[in-house]
Order: C-alpha cells, then sequence, then structure tokens
C-alpha cells in the first residue's frame, strides 16, 4: 500500500501538517483507485482495513468496498461500525451488497438488514433467494475468488483462512470480478511462492449463470469429469459454486416434487388443468381487460362530434393506437427480461426511464414522419398530417415510458409484473393514443377539411 494509505491505516505521526496531506492524499488514492486499492486491502488483517475504511468519507467507503472480494467485504461488514455498514450496503450497487451478504450466516446478516430501510432490505433479499429450479438456487456463495494478480504464496495463505475443506480447485477473478479461470490446489501447492498465479491458471470447462435452468447445468456436469461449477451472474461476475453433491442431492429432490406435481400438489395451470381451473385463473383478468377496453371507448366517445365532422380520422386512429402499443410493448418486453435476469433493480428505474424516453422519442419522430407521407399521399390535406405526426410522437413517446415503468412499480409494490402488466400497459396506450390523436385534431380542426 502507498505511504499516504499507510498514514491513514498507522494513525498520527509526529509532523500533524504531514499526517493531514498524506491521508488526504490517501483518500484521493482510493477514490481515484479503488480496484488497486481493494485488492492491496484484501490482503490486510480485517481489523485494519476496517480501521481504514471506517475513517473515509461515506462516498470512498463505498466505492472501494465495491470493489472488494465478497468474502472480504462480507468479514469487513462484521468488522464496521453498524451504522458505517448498513451506509455500504444501501448505497453500494445491489449486487455487491447481496454477494457480500449471502457469505455471513442468518444471525448476521439479518441484523445489518434490520437496519437497513424496508425497500433496500427487501430488494437485497430477492437478489440473494433464486427459484428452486435454477443454479443459483443450489450454489455455494461462501467461495473465495482468487485475484489474477496474486502469487501462488498469497493464494496459499488465502486458502488457509478459508472455512472449506475438501476442495480441489479454486476460481480465479479479474479487477472487476469477472470470472476468467481456475486453479487447482495440488499446482499451488508444488508451486514456488512467488510464482505468478496467472502461470498456475487453467481454463475454464464450464460456467453457469446464476438463472441457468437446473436441467441444462446437470446435463452439462453429466457428460464433463466436474466436481465443481463456477456461477457468474448476468454481467460475468463470480458468485458462486455448484458442488456435485448439492447437484446429486438437488436431482432427488426435484424428482420428488415432480411426482407431488403429477397428483395435483401445483398451484400452476398446466395444458392439462381441468376448464375450472383454467376458467378460475384467466377469467378475473378478462374481466378487468374488458374494463379498461370501456375506458378507452369511453374516451374515444368524447370526441364523437369531432370523429362525425371529419370522418378521416376513424380511418387513422387506429394507426396512431396501433403503433403506440407496439412500442410500449417493446419497452415492456426489455424491461420485464431485465427484471427477470436481474440486469436492473428497482434502483435502476430513473436509468431505464431515461432510456426508453430517448428511444420512444426518436422511434416516434422516424415513425411520425413516414406516417406524415403516407396520410399525405392519400388525402392530400397537411392539417391532418400535422396531427397524424404529433399524436404519434406523443403516444409513442408515452408508450415508451409506460412500458418501463409499470412493471417496475408494480415490482415495487409487491405484485407480479407478469400479471397485470400487458393489461395496464394497453389501457395507458390506447388511452393516450386515442385522447391524443382525437384531442390534438380537436384543437386543429380549423386546419381540417370536413367530410
Amino acid at each position: 500500500m502507498s505511504d499516504a494509505v499507510s498514514v491513514v491505516v498507522d494513525g498520527p505521526v509526529p509532523n500533524g501538517g504531514l499526517h493531514a496531506a498524506a491521508a488526504t492524499l490517501g483518500r484521493r488514492y482510493l477514490l481515484d483507485f479503488p480496484r488497486e486499492a481493494a485488492q492491496q486491502i484484501e490482503r490486510m488483517p480485517i481489523a485494519a482495513a476496517a480501521r481504514l475504511l471506517a475513517q473515509q468519507p461515506d462516498a470512498v467507503r463505498v466505492r472501494v468496498w465495491e470493489a472488494i472480494a465478497s468474502d472480504v467485504a462480507a468479514g469487513l461488514l462484521e468488522a464496521l461500525p453498524a451504522d458505517a455498514a448498513a451506509l455500504v450496503l444501501a448505497e453500494a450497487e445491489p449486487a455487491a451488497s447481496a454477494a457480500a451478504l449471502s457469505q455471513l450466516d442468518e444471525a448476521p446478516r439479518e441484523a445489518l438488514l434490520a437496519r437497513l430501510q424496508g425497500e433496500v432490505a427487501r430488494e437485497l433479499r430477492e437478489l440473494m433467494a433464486y427459484p428452486r429450479d435454477v443454479a443459483g438456487h443450489l450454489m455455494d456463495p461462501r467461495s473465495a475468488p482468487l485475484r489474477t494478480g496474486m502469487t501462488a504464496g498469497d493464494a496459499l495463505a488465502r486458502l488457509k483462512a478459508l472455512p472449506s475443506r475438501g476442495l480441489r480447485e479454486l476460481f480465479v477473478i479479474d479487477d472487476q470480478a469477472r470470472l476468467i479461470g481456475r486453479v487447482e490446489i495440488q499446482d499451488l501447492a508444488v508451486s514456488d511462492d512467488a510464482t505468478p498465479l496467472a502461470a498456475l491458471m487453467k481454463p475454464l470447462l464450464a460456467v453457469a449463470n446464476d438463472l441457468e435452468p437446473r436441467e441444462d447445468f446437470v446435463d452439462r456436469l453429466q457428460q464433463q469429469p466436474i466436481t465443481e461449477l463456477p456461477v457468474v451472474d448476468i454481467e460475468g461476475r463470480f458468485v458462486g459454486v455448484i458442488r456435485q453433491a448439492a447437484i446429486v442431492a438437488a436431482v432427488e429432490q426435484e424428482t420428488s416434487l415432480d411426482v407431488q406435481a403429477m397428483v395435483g400438489a401445483s398451484r400452476d395451470e398446466r395444458a392439462l388443468s381441468t376448464p375450472a381451473f383454467a376458467v378460475s385463473r384467466r377469467l378475473p383478468w378478462l374481466q378487468i381487460n374488458l374494463l379498461t377496453a370501456f375506458l378507452a371507448a369511453a374516451v374515444v366517445g368524447l370526441f364523437e362530434g369531432t370523429i362525425a365532422k371529419f370522418t378521416a380520422l376513424a380511418v387513422l386512429l387506429p394507426v396512431v393506437a396501433g403503433q403506440s402499443g407496439n412500442a410500449g410493448a417493446q419497452a415492456l418486453a426489455v424491461t420485464m427480461r431485465a427484471l427477470a435476469l436481474r440486469e436492473i433493480t428497482l434502483r435502476h428505474w430513473y436509468r431505464v426511464l431515461g432510456k426508453e424516453a430517448v428511444v420512444g422519442l426518436v422511434n416516434g419522430l422516424a415513425v411520425a414522419l413516414t406516417a406524415g407521407l403516407g396520410v399525405y399521399f392519400w388525402s392530400g390535406s397537411s392539417g391532418l398530417v400535422l396531427v397524424c405526426m404529433l399524436s404519434m410522437v406523443i403516444s409513442m413517446l408515452v408508450a415508451g415510458l409506460a412500458g418501463a415503468l409499470v412493471p417496475v412499480l408494480l415490482k415495487r409494490f409487491g405484485q407480479d409484473p407478469a400479471l397485470a402488466s400487458s393489461i395496464i400497459l394497453t389501457t395507458v396506450t390506447d388511452v393516450v393514443g386515442f385522447f391524443s390523436f382525437l384531442g390534438i385534431a380537436t384543437l386543429l380542426s380549423f386546419l381540417l377539411v370536413p367530410g
């Protein structure tokens, strides 16, 4: 570690001015080079590392902690003052916070989560929880990775500090915590302490995504002599290891659950479910959809006089509504997939919304120009062209925003986005599309030709 950072760790020196300058330089180093600082902190005793981080401003502490390997980060959470640890968990990237919490025993983990705001704690619990039939549910998150810049001596020292025994290999990550290779314990044991870890690293035989279905990676394990399968998240960051024993036990357990499902224990509708069961699941949503259709019809009814006077509007009305519906469906599909794969969390709503606003505006302008040309060649009315183009831009912009916001809001309030998102989105796009088109036509009626 640099001399400036060492001063921050070790405490005052006789020259107070020099100490202050060195401490300031140390904080600058931590803020500007968090990954390099993280690798040095990982070699420090936990108590000294916690003392260093506790002395830093909140922004510096969070930035460095995010870059530290998850097992060391978990130890720091227990060593930091409770308020500082809670702030780090709340402000850090949710994936980093969840990875570190997964390394802790249940009691300290729950104690830390209890200090967080309800929404933040719920989000982290969701990230740590996986469906039963995916890799993340079966993995062991307490698998300390090695840094690619380590030596064999560093790796052996790290291995001795691990509680796990019976390991055959360890996995290597880069500066961004992405999995890049593996090192066999036997190779570490017979190597010189100064040997770079990169010289001992071997290619990965197989990797599972944390949301990969169980059947896929079980087949892979059966086809290859793999005793430990590394698991990564959507960004390629190492999050845990699936042991062969866990796979065998999980397969047996899933087989028994399948037997239960065969005798009707499952609540989900299947292809051969009874008609009464299917009706009970589908009919409520059809009734809700009918109510939203009446709402859209009521909007059209508000402009009955305008439609009667300018009949061309009735021809173009489905065009505007249809385009906005398609734009909303695209945004909805992308957002739903991102939520399902955990590419985003509720904290990212503003970034998703901003992106969809830009996409909706650009697509709206492009589609409006094309539609405007078509309307002009069809009707020869510049007023009708203006009405169509303006309403197209507005409705597609709002549709994109709604497609991104609806599933996020439903998830925020504890509802399943897959159940209601499409119905709510259809309502929004129809109402906005009809209202914008007919409302603008009413305002610009002096530019339209009756008939």
